[in-house]
């Protein structure tokens, strides 16, 4: 009888090796893994996460793992939740893994390389199976959501779900499972998954949430199968499988298993603003309108910007109103981030913190911006007119958006600048410590022990 899918993928899990790793692959690796943390770092302090903290030592446990940034030590899960819940809180980590050319819509790195750091350094692996883990681990959550139709009419956030699956797999191979067990742990799994979109209409804190419950739901579901635990036969296409209950349904399953164990799937672009990334299109615009014409705040009369119409009904495309999580409104804006990028030239982490997001100044300037549904413009791409004062009409569009890993990518320079700018808005690791880390991660595969990068990433 012909293996299924989720045979397939749980006998690859298993089997893949350090050395099948080609050298693009590993370095693009090395990269998201420095990306990553450095947004990690970035977000340790920012709103509800030392609350989050606070309530995590409070339970206790046994001490497995390292909240980085802050050095306590947890339960491997819950040090995992904790990791991956800083990695997203700005929103500025790695996304759209890409699939064969085609972008899909998804954050796994926020959950996966914490995840990975988190086991790894449970259990001692060294560099070469930690990024093994972790390749595994994204290729396997890109192939699930790449193979699915990306409806999302459904409302479910596929953070809190195709994620879950990676970290199983991560999981699976750094604790020691074999294919039974981590068959049995992919349908515990889907018992765990879910999190919806609300989180981001409504402008919540728990946007973040997913990125770290797929990370202990993933853990605490190889744990059980460890322990002894069944689940479903089939996670992905049983009756009630993922694609039953949780997409409206599998319409490329060939993603599952083409060129499994010879081409590893992760996610593709790099942000280099820290914020949705639907309006990426419109901060390049405003940056590069400020770079030809060397335009003043003061000198505009008004901003047009031109999107798709899946952009004005998208919650970035929602009138700029502040509430109860400031930080939440203003990165899923158009306005605010338009707003901020004439007014200081650039976005970035400095400009989502509470006294920068009720600047007055803000909140006049986004009085001059109006947004326009048009035809001519697709999704996540922009055409911004400035009006000046003088009568002049300036007019920018982009259509490559930086971070593209096809059309404009970011470079490995502008990443480790990238890098630095979060070492420094957090303040919290030193310089020294940072240096130290960055040559440490992008020679990974030569760590005999995770555990020595630990103490670098400790205030």
């Amino acid at each position: 009888m012909e293996a299924t899918a989720i045979e397939r993928l749980v006998t690859n899990a298993l089997k893949t090796r350090f050395e099948n790793i080609d050298e693009d692959t590993l370095e693009a690796a090395k990269y998201r893994i420095i990306d990553t943390l450095g947004c990690l770092i970035g977000g340790a302090l920012d709103t509800g996460n030392p609350e989050l903290l606070r309530l995590l030592k409070e339970r206790g446990g046994k001490k497995e793992a390292t909240v980085l940034v802050y050095g306590d030590k947890l339960p491997v899960g819950e040090a995992a939740f904790m990791n991956c819940i800083m990695a997203r809180s700005f929103d500025f980590e790695p996304v759209s893994p890409l699939y064969e050319g085609m972008s899909c819509p998804g954050h796994i790195s926020g959950t996966t390389i914490p995840s990975a750091l988190t086991l790894a350094e449970m259990v001692g692996a060294g560099g070469k199976e930690m990024i093994t883990a972790l390749l595994v681990g994204d290729d396997i959550a890109t192939r699930i959501l790449a193979a699915s139709g990306f409806g999302f009419t459904l409302g479910w956030d596929g953070v809190g779900t195709v994620n879950t699956f990676g970290v199983v797999a991560i999981a699976g191979r750094l604790l020691g499972l074999d294919k039974l067990q981590l068959r049995n742990a992919f349908g515990i799994a889907l018992n765990q998954i879910g999190t919806t979109f609300q989180s981001f209409w409504d402008g919540t804190t728990a946007f973040k949430l997913p990125q770290g419950l797929a990370a202990r739901a993933g853990i605490f579901s190889a744990q059980l199968t460890k322990a002894g635990w069944t689940g479903p036969k089939d996670a992905l296409f049983g009756r009630f499988g993922y694609y039953k209950m949780f997409t409206e349904g599998c319409e490329k399953p060939q993603a599952l298993t083409d060129n499994l164990a010879k081409k590893f799937y992760y996610d593709g672009t790099i942000k280099p603003y820290p914020c949705c990334r639907i309006p990426h299109a419109a901060i390049q615009c405003a940056l590069d309108l400020i770079k030809k014409h060397n335009i003043k705040p003061d000198d505009i009369a008004s901003v047009n910007l031109d999107l798709a119409q899946g952009g004005i009904d998208h919650v970035c495309g929602h009138p700029f109103k502040i509430g109860a999580f400031p930080h939440g409104n203003a990165a899923f804006s158009y306005e605010y981030v338009t707003a901020t990028a004439f007014l200081f030239g650039s976005v970035r982490p400095e400009h989502f913190t509470e006294s920068a997001i009720r600047n007055p100044q803000v909140a006049e300037f986004i009085k001059k911006i109006k947004l326009t549904a048009v035809e001519d413009v697709e999704f996540e791409k922009a055409r911004m007119t400035v009006t000046l004062k003088d009568g002049r009409r300036l007019t920018q569009t982009c259509t490559k958006v930086k971070g593209d890993p096809q059309s404009n990518p970011m470079t490995r320079d502008e990443i480790i600048d990238k890098f630095w700018m979060n070492v420094e808005f957090s303040k919290k690791i030193s310089q020294k410590k940072a240096t130290q880390l960055l040559d440490i991660l992008l020679n990974l595969e030569k760590v005999d022990s995770v555990r020595k990068i630990i103490p670098l990433l400790v205030a």
